[in-house]
């Protein structure tokens, strides 16, 4: 911006963002953290039509690092993922009976089971059949079926937020 070869408009930053690979991801962090405006405009340049949840999420997170601990920003990036997540898949999200609080709901648990598969801190890991229980009792509307398919891609693929 300093020498005029950026403009300091949101989309235009956004996009800068989005298609430059060798940026330090964690300045960006920051930087994304501070101007939510910019934020906003580098997740609509996101389409996760057609993609799984787990897939999606992957995606999300290599253009925008997760953070290393839980907090409001972690839950700013879910929320923003969520409703981008409904918004490019409709007729899934119909289908499914889902809702952005229920894709929210589905993306900690699958952020939370990545952790505890790949951790060597962990010592029993979480079963596919804990794992459905568990996000049944938080995300009532959803099938055992597509949870356990949540669970299968995470344990052949790995961690959606590495």
């Amino acid at each position: 911006m300093f020498k005029g070869i950026l403009v300091d408009h949101p989309k235009e930053l956004a996009k800068f963002i989005f298609y430059t690979r060798r940026l330090n991801w964690k300045m960006l962090r920051v930087y994304l953290d501070e101007r939510r405006d910019v934020l906003d405009e580098l997740v609509t340049l996101h389409n996760f039509s057609n993609q799984f949840l787990p897939n999606a999420l992957r995606d999300f997170f290599r253009h925008i690092h997760a953070p290393e601990e839980r907090g409001e920003y972690l839950e700013t990036l879910i929320t923003k993922f969520s409703h981008r997540f409904c918004t490019c898949n409709s007729d899934l999200v119909r289908d499914l009976g889902l809702s952005p609080d229920a894709v929210y709901v589905l993306c900690y648990s699958l952020i939370l089971l990545s952790i505890d598969l790949t951790s060597p801190h962990v010592k029993n890991k979480m079963s596919k059949r804990e794992f459905i229980r568990n996000t049944r009792r938080a995300a009532h509307n959803v099938s055992d079926d597509f949870v356990g398919h949540l669970y299968d891609n995470i344990y052949l693929i790995g961690h959606v937020a590495a």
